[in-house]
């Protein structure tokens, strides 16, 4: 098929023995052993503590495409940590991640980071290393502290009523943008003509 309009002119460079530069997977399976026993001696020389590293916060995913979905996040607010009565540096010590700069924007999460502080709290099991009450070693007694996937929630199919088929959200969203808007220069408004009367 001839070539049409302004475009590149098609003159690939096929001369390379590709044959012989393909990138091959064959050592996947030892990989695979390799890593577990990785894990296993960074568990044996962690022990008793957790190979997860530091406990981590739940989290949502950023922007609304995401934010449905919850992770772990990089650490605990210092909201949180002060809500649920653990001092910073005493955090750091029994395995509790911080994050200085986190900052909680809804009292639901606060209140859920704060209670698996918490039970983390309750379930941590304390062995002083040396005699010095500051340098301690961690070890959970039961488990880790998985973060669960939150299950998805559907809405049954309802038959559409009158006020569903007159409802239009792009109106709904430009009366509450314009009512924003106008808010400030509506309350000057007022307050001239209660000044006149």
């Amino acid at each position: 098929m001839a070539p049409k309009r302004n475009n590149i002119i098609p003159n690939a460079h096929f001369h390379k023995d590709w044959q012989n530069r393909v990138k091959t997977w064959f050592n996947q399976p030892a990989r695979k052993l390799r890593r577990r026993q990785t894990r296993q001696a960074k568990a044996r020389v962690v022990a008793p503590r957790p190979v997860d590293g530091p406990l981590r916060p739940v989290v949502r995913c950023m922007t609304n495409r995401y934010n449905m979905k919850r992770r772990g996040g990089r650490g605990f607010s210092l909201d949180e940590l002060k809500s649920a009565g653990i001092a910073v540096p005493t955090a750091r010590s029994i395995g509790i991640a911080v994050d200085f700069r986190r900052r909680n924007k809804s009292t639901e999460s606060l209140q859920q980071n704060v209670q698996r502080l918490k039970e983390y709290r309750s379930r941590v099991v304390l062995l002083k290393k040396n005699p010095m009450p500051d340098n301690v070693q961690t070890s959970l007694s039961a488990g880790q502290f998985a973060i669960k996937k939150q299950p998805k929630s559907r809405e049954r199919p309802q038959k559409l009523t009158e006020e569903d088929k007159k409802f239009s959200a792009y109106a709904t969203l430009k009366k509450e943008r314009v009512d924003s808007n106008l808010k400030g220069i509506r309350e000057k408004r007022a307050k001239e003509k209660e000044n006149k009367l």
